[in-house]
């Protein structure tokens, strides 16, 4: 079994601000976001929390999506680095839910960062907090409700 990942924050689609005139849009940074998410059998969100919500970008390229369906049904994760960051968690959870996707709770995880001032390479490395991502994405990859568990974005 492959698993392939594919990092959102990579994506322009976060430098295209959302404009409702434009929501059907199939050309460019949109569709190339859209289309990634179609071809992924889940998606894990990782956002900070700024004044009580998510991050702007965030935000912006859920926007883009909230009406055109990738969402729907698929396993969703959303992380956290931050015990105090519950607001945005919370936010970010019913958004994905209005958008028909499948929460999945025990994915979905806090890993308590506070001033530890950890780059990537120091959470990976990190026992505790390698362990809760490792059980993050064990339980993501097991809502999958399929056999060929190859794609989680």
């Amino acid at each position: 079994m492959t698993q392939q990942f594919i990092c959102l924050t990579a994506w322009a689609i976060f430098r295209s601000s959302f404009n409702p005139d434009k929501e059907d849009t199939d050309d460019g940074d949109v569709a190339a976001f859209r289309a990634a998410l179609r071809r992924t059998d889940a998606v894990l969100i990782a956002s900070p929390e700024y004044a009580h919500g998510v991050t702007g970008v965030i935000k912006n390229a859920l926007d883009w999506v909230v009406a055109s369906g990738e969402f729907m049904q698929k396993p969703v994760a959303c992380l956290n680095a931050s015990g105090r960051a519950t607001i945005a968690q919370a936010a970010l959870i019913e958004t994905i839910s209005t958008m028909d996707a499948r929460i999945v709770t025990d994915a979905c995880i806090t890993i308590p960062l506070n001033g530890k001032n950890f780059d990537v390479d120091d959470v990976v490395q990190d026992t505790s907090s390698r362990a809760l991502l490792d059980r993050a994405l064990a339980n993501l990859t097991a809502a999958i409700p399929t056999d060929d568990i190859s794609k989680v974005i």
